[in-house]
Parts: structure tokens; C-alpha cells; sequence
């Protein structure tokens, strides 16, 4: 893990919650944690990772996620067993 996807990993656990960060870098990050990666539908994301499964959607028009978005990779990445 390289020093931009430490800081997002940071950045994703932190409390509360923070916002703005690139989907982009969200995506490396957990491919870097040996996520699959498949594509979905549209803007739909299949992730799984450690025999847990989820689906996200890509920010659009902007490129950078919100809290809410935040929180949910947070829950899917602390039920993976990544903390």
C-alpha cells in the first residue's frame, strides 16, 4: 500500500465520517486490498472482498463520494475483516 492509499484508508475510518474523497481512490484502495471488482449495471460497482459482497454506485455527475457513501464502504470493509 502505497502512501496516497494509506491516506485514504485513514481518511475512509475516520469519525466522523468525511466527504469529498475521489471514487477513484476508493476503488485503488480496495483493489489494493485484493477486492474483485466486477462491473455492474450503469454506475454499479460489485465489490467482493474476503466472501463478503456489496454494491456501490459511482458519484455522478461528481467524482468524489459523500458521507453516506463513506460510512457504507467503512461497514463493508470492517465486515471483510479490514480495520
Amino acid at each position: 500500500m502505497n502512501s496516497k492509499q494509506r491516506k485514504t484508508f485513514e481518511l475512509i475510518f475516520k469519525v466522523p465520517a468525511s466527504s469529498g474523497i475521489a471514487w477513484q481512490d476508493i476503488e485503488n484502495l480496495l483493489t489494493v486490498l485484493g477486492a474483485g471488482l466486477p462491473e455492474g449495471a450503469g454506475s454499479r460497482l460489485r465489490v467482493k472482498l474476503n466472501g463478503v459482497r456489496a454494491v456501490f454506485h459511482r458519484p455522478h455527475p461528481k467524482r468524489t463520494s459523500d458521507k453516506g457513501a463513506v460510512s457504507s464502504v467503512r461497514r463493508f470493509l470492517e465486515n471483510a475483516g479490514i480495520k
